[in-house]
């Protein structure tokens, strides 16, 4: 019995000093509780700790960055255009205490930073057109979107995405400093069209394609038919070269043929007799044979030519 009453003992010592030995690590910060009462500063230095055992209760906070992440709400814009719109943030516990007192735990901090940053960015997309929503800046457009655009440069917006995140953010903090937690950053996660607005855009980019398309289409024809016409020109051009170089050729052959004729009948007149002769024998021939009969006149030059081959 003695010896139970021993282990008893032991047992409640154990308990007892576990109970009132606590550690806080690098990344936590604690606050004291004793009867459900917070009591004595905020313990943000790391190590180990002592606390009143069974009455007493360390509380642990982060202190690292935590995050919040919005869920996807239909905002109007001020041009009454619908979008979806995705958020998310960075955030951290900057007094604990004061977080302890207000919001108890990191659940109940995530549901007050739904209400503002919610609020926030209803706040300022209803107070912004809609180009200047999913717009950033007023950059220069590249030549593609010249092209598509058939304009000289993007329409112009007085503020940007980039700064309506801003807005939002700046909106958003004072609103917090009462709660022991600071928003650090505010970030666009995604930023759509509502389906009838999508619809429509999709509509607009058809129509802006096949206007794209048919000028494309109307520049095409016009080069095809100036192409065209170049050739036609170059062909006709080409034809009468080649019509004035025949002419050309065919002149200077006749009148080589000419000088060769000429030159053929200036030749001496031995040389046209010997012609004439082979010609007549030619023809005698070529229509005379052992059973034809010839008349001839003394003045012919078939009788000439028989008469002088004769011998005197």
């Amino acid at each position: 019995m003695r010896l139970v009453g021993v282990i008893v003992l032991g047992i409640i010592v154990l308990i007892v000093l576990v109970s009132s030995l606590y550690v806080v690590r690098e990344y936590e910060q604690v606050i004291i509780t004793q009867f459900g009462r917070p009591i004595g500063k905020p313990i943000d230095t790391p190590g180990l700790k002592v606390k009143v055992p069974l009455i007493q209760k360390a509380n642990r906070f982060e202190k690292r960055f935590l995050e919040w992440d919005g869920d996807p709400n239909q905002l109007p814009t001020k041009d009454k255009r619908f979008v979806w719109v995705d958020m998310y943030a960075r955030w951290r516990i900057t007094d604990p205490l004061l977080f302890f007192q207000r919001l108890r735990d990191e659940r109940g901090a995530q549901t007050r930073l739904d209400d503002i940053l919610d609020g926030e960015t209803r706040n300022s997309i209803a107070n912004h057109n809609l180009l200047e929503v999913i717009r950033n800046t007023n950059r220069e457009a590249e030549q593609s979107e010249l092209e598509t655009r058939d304009e000289t440069g993007l329409e112009l917006i007085g503020i940007g995405r980039d700064k309506i995140r801003m807005e939002v953010l700046a909106n958003a903090q004072p609103r917090t400093a009462d709660l022991g937690i600071e928003i650090l950053d505010v970030q666009f996660k995604r930023i759509n069209y509502v389906e009838e607005v999508r619809q429509k855009v999709y509509e607009r980019m058809i129509a802006e394609r096949r206007r794209i398309a048919d000028r494309f289409r109307s520049e095409g024809e016009g080069e095809a038919s100036r192409i065209r016409g170049e050739k036609e020109r170059e062909l006709k051009l080409i034809q009468s070269e080649a019509y004035r170089e025949a002419r050309e050729i065919r002149g200077d052959s006749d009148a080589d043929a000419t000088r060769i004729y000429a030159a053929a009948y200036d030749r001496s007149q031995e040389t046209r007799s010997f012609y004439e002769f082979l010609q007549t024998m030619e023809v005698y021939k070529n229509t005379l044979d052992s059973e034809t009969s010839l008349i001839l006149s003394t003045d012919g030059d078939f009788y000439k030519y028989i008469k002088a081959s004769q011998p005197r």
